[in-house]
């Protein structure tokens, strides 16, 4: 998982550098899913140590959820702007429909990989 939370922070700085600069630069907070991404990567390495690695992903999967709530939203309006509604700043509600899709799977492939542990 730490591996996993490394390259999620990855795409969510990609993200948000890509609609920071898609968007003219007109918003910092465009640059939202490159904070996020920064907190993940710097988690994921964290977690590559045996010793804080429980910590580190307890820590992931609570800003992972955090940034869920934050950007669930987006994804509402994503699914009307799909549907052919109109919605202000597309650009934005897009970012926050892929950063939503992406922090759901992270948090659902994280609560199977502590079930999985619990097991053990």
């Amino acid at each position: 998982m730490p591996q996993t939370t490394t390259g999620l922070g990855i795409v969510l700085i990609l993200l948000g550098l890509i609609g920071f600069f898609v968007t003219g630069m007109q918003s910092v907070t465009a640059l939202i899913p490159t904070f996020f991404g920064i907190l993940f990567i710097i988690l994921g390495l964290i977690a590559g140590k045996e010793s804080s690695r429980k910590m580190a992903m307890h820590i992931a999967m609570g800003i992972g959820l955090l940034g869920l709530i934050g950007s669930f939203p987006g994804l509402i309006k994503g699914v009307t702007f799909l549907s052919g509604g109109e919605i202000a700043r597309p650009a934005a509600v897009i970012a926050q429909s892929i950063m939503a899709i992406l922090l759901l799977f992270y948090l659902v492939m994280g609560v199977k990989t502590f079930i999985d542990a619990r097991k053990k």
